[in-house]
């Protein structure tokens, strides 16, 4: 059976057993209140039959002109009982529906003697009938006789079957509007499960967890309140969250920043890059409504960190080879200077010109690897100044700058210094000449580096937001994300809990330190004792 069938049975047998009972509880309520009521009624007219004084006055006389049996049926006819049995206290009867028995003895006890009323179901000569017995009292005040008045089972039945009738279409009622509630409900359950089966409900919740568990992409999906209704394990990873994520706002599951604001639909925009401590992730707000009407959004976060990683790899060997392809361009025009010489048969003047160039390519790598101790960070340095010399900038590394020795975040360095003098050979490349990036490295306290070039500089109300990862004033690159170079540069800093300061224009200046590591002689010294 469907599940709209199995609600509607359900719920119909459910209502046929509680109408059923109600109406079986109802009826034998309604009947016990009718006896009482026809016993009650049986009473107040035996009592007021005892009451007369006629009726006294001639019981006390042995009713020598039987006018006990005409009041009888006077109040017979007057209010409507089926019968009225006068007797005495040896219960000879002195009235009765019947004739015949007047006169004769009542064939069970006088149950008035002791001067009280009583009811209850008396079977007589007539049948069973709801029955009072009230006392009748001499002028001494003694029992002197009994008024018997009954009102047959009969008559009873008659208006207990008028209201089992009553309470049958009452019944029958409820449950008609029953029937059609429970058609209208499970019509409406039928429309909210998309006329989807228990078991295929089921198997899609299984289907939607596998599917969002397995996929690789994290996925968060939000309720129109914000709150946290879907997450797998991809985004938990991500965001760092634990199993209580769901049915927790948003908001609390990340420190205030960027990614808050993209997670929280503060910030739009398709594709946005966000730079964490631990991964660059790129994250989609999607809004999703069914019908019409919102039920919430879905949001989608990819890591990216390797893939940018591989492709800012790619894009330093490409700086190299085009630092090459400058070279080799650069030293193919002096070659042809030199054999134009050696044409001319100026010997001497190519030996002059040659060993000169030799004394000035070589006293730049050879000074550079004097004063820079890394041999990555100098090789960057001398490519990057080959690389900005091909596009009219020239680098200059200080004449006082000192790195003796690899520091011990040397990958970290090359990093902050080749971001930087990116940022400052792009930000050059539309300015007048000269084009000028000095960079000065110092490791007397920590790891000191400064960068600085004659460009336009970073505006003063621009200080905080350059270092966001995904702020960027310049044109995107084919294959590369820009506005995450300074915010890399940022994260870096921050995490080897060094200090990077950016001055406002004119003039770009960025001040980077970082602190030294410690002595590690000094540290094995310190275990040992």
């Amino acid at each position: 059976m469907t599940l709209t069938t199995q609600i509607l049975l359900s719920m119909l047998s459910l209502l046929v057993l509680a109408v059923v009972l109600g109406a079986v509880l109802f009826t034998v309520v309604s009947n016990g209140t009718l006896d009482r009521q026809y016993q009650l009624r049986a009473l107040g007219i035996a009592t007021t039959t005892a009451a007369m004084p006629e009726v006294r006055t001639a019981l006390a006389a042995k009713d020598p002109h039987h006018d006990i049996e005409a009041l009888a049926q006077q109040i017979v006819a007057a209010a409507n009982p089926s019968y009225v049995v006068v007797t005495d206290r040896n219960g000879i009867r002195y009235s009765h529906p019947n004739p015949a028995l007047i006169g004769h003895k009542l064939e069970e006890p006088v149950a008035v003697l002791d001067g009280k009323s009583h009811l209850g179901f008396d079977q007589g000569s007539l049948g069973l009938s709801a029955n009072a017995k009230a006392p009748i009292f001499g002028t001494d005040g003694a029992v002197i006789g009994e008024v018997s008045v009954g009102i047959l089972d009969t008559r009873e039945q008659d208006d207990q079957a008028a209201t089992m009738w009553l309470i049958a279409g009452f019944s029958a009622l409820v449950l008609l509007l029953s029937v059609g509630g429970s058609l209208l409900l499970s019509r409406r359950i039928k429309r909210v499960t998309f006329n989807l089966e228990p078991a295929e409900i089921a198997f899609l919740l299984q289907e939607r967890e596998a599917l969002l568990h397995g996929i690789r992409e994290a996925v968060v999906g939000l309720d129109d309140d914000g709150k946290v209704t879907v997450i797998n394990e991809e985004a938990r990873r991500l965001l760092k969250v634990e199993e209580t994520a769901l049915g927790t706002p948003v908001a609390e599951l990340v420190p205030e920043g960027r990614l808050r604001q993209l997670l929280t639909g503060t910030l739009d925009g398709v594709d946005q890059v966000v730079l964490t401590e631990d991964a660059l992730l790129v994250v989609n707000r999607m809004p999703v409504s069914v019908g019409g009407r919102s039920i919430g959004s879905v949001i989608t976060l990819r890591d990216r960190t390797e893939i940018e990683g591989l492709v800012r790899d790619l894009h330093s060997v490409q700086g190299l080879m085009e630092a090459m392809r400058a070279l080799e361009h650069e030293y193919a025009n002096r070659l042809y200077v030199v054999d134009g010489l050696l044409e001319l048969g100026e010997v001497e003047q190519a030996k002059s010109y040659v060993a000169q160039l030799s004394t000035t390519s070589r006293s730049l790598g050879e000074g550079l690897r004097s004063r820079i101790a890394p041999p990555e960070l100098a090789a960057l340095l001398l490519a990057k100044i080959t690389v900005a010399a091909e596009q009219d900038v020239e680098i200059e590394v200080t004449s006082d700058s000192r790195l003796e020795r690899p520091p011990a975040l040397a990958t970290e360095v090359v990093t902050i210094v080749g971001n930087l003098l990116d940022n400052a050979i792009d930000a050059l490349a539309n300015t007048p000449r000269p084009r000028t990036v000095t960079i000065h490295l110092d490791d007397a306290v920590g790891v000191f580096i400064s960068v600085r070039d004659n460009g336009p500089g970073v505006p003063a109300d621009q200080i905080d937001a350059v270092v966001v990862d995904g702020y960027s004033t310049k044109d995107t690159r084919p294959g590369m994300r820009r506005g995450i170079g300074l915010a890399l540069v940022a994260r870096i800093v921050h995490r080897a809990g060094g200090t990077l300061d950016i001055f406002p224009g004119p003039g770009g200046n960025f001040e980077v330190w970082l602190p030294a590591a410690p002595d590690a002689t000094n540290q094995t010294g310190t275990d040992d004792d």
